[in-house]
């Protein structure tokens, strides 16, 4: 727990943290103002000035490092690392090991005028319930040559078929012998 703090402290506290707020603000504005009169100047200008290389002409094993500091604008530090990336083969290669390297967005995978038989809650229902007819209608007819059944593509999915019984076939059940396993005891050791 945190001790109970007297009035005085919690003062000298807030005080404290209100000198350290204008401090930030002066900070904030010398760099507004240092940005500013940077933003006014070309990337050639900047780069004489702070005596640093043209980040679109650096060679493998050039140091990068004096890009990084606070004087230098955001847009020459991105050039600088963009011009490191390509040129340095373990950052230039990626290992295919990115998780999401990849499009998994559902936009790269849907196909045009894509039909389904899938109907939400009841599955592929449709195609069950239709091979089960045909196939009651095959016992029925005894053809020696059944039909296949034939869905045409082009046709539109029926979204609601009417609900049919469909009865499963009754398998001849092989009764076997229960067998009831060993019965096993239990042991217990006591080290002593």
């Amino acid at each position: 727990m945190s001790e109970a703090r007297d009035f005085w402290s919690r003062r000298k506290a807030a005080v404290q943290a209100e000198v350290e707020a204008e401090h930030a603000t002066v900070e904030a504005q010398v760099v507004a103002a240092h940005q500013a009169e940077l933003d006014e100047k070309t990337d050639a200008e900047i780069l004489a000035e702070l005596d640093l290389p043209d980040p679109d002409q650096l060679q493998a094993g050039d140091d990068v490092s004096g890009f990084m500091a606070k004087a230098v604008p955001d847009r020459l530090r991105r050039r600088a690392l963009r011009r490191l990336w390509r040129l340095n083969p373990v950052l230039a290669n990626v290992d295919g090991l990115v998780d999401y390297g990849e499009d998994y967005t559902d936009a790269a995978c849907v196909v045009e005028n894509l039909q389904t038989a899938y109907q939400v809650g009841k599955g592929m229902l449709a195609h069950i319930e239709a091979l089960a007819a045909a196939e009651n209608k095959s016992d029925d007819e005894v053809d020696a040559d059944p039909k296949p059944l034939d869905i045409e593509e082009d046709a539109p999915l029926d979204p609601a078929p009417p609900a049919q019984t469909v009865e499963l076939a009754q398998t001849d059940e092989i009764e076997e012998a229960e067998i009831t396993p060993a019965p096993r005891r239990m042991t217990f050791e006591f080290e002593g």
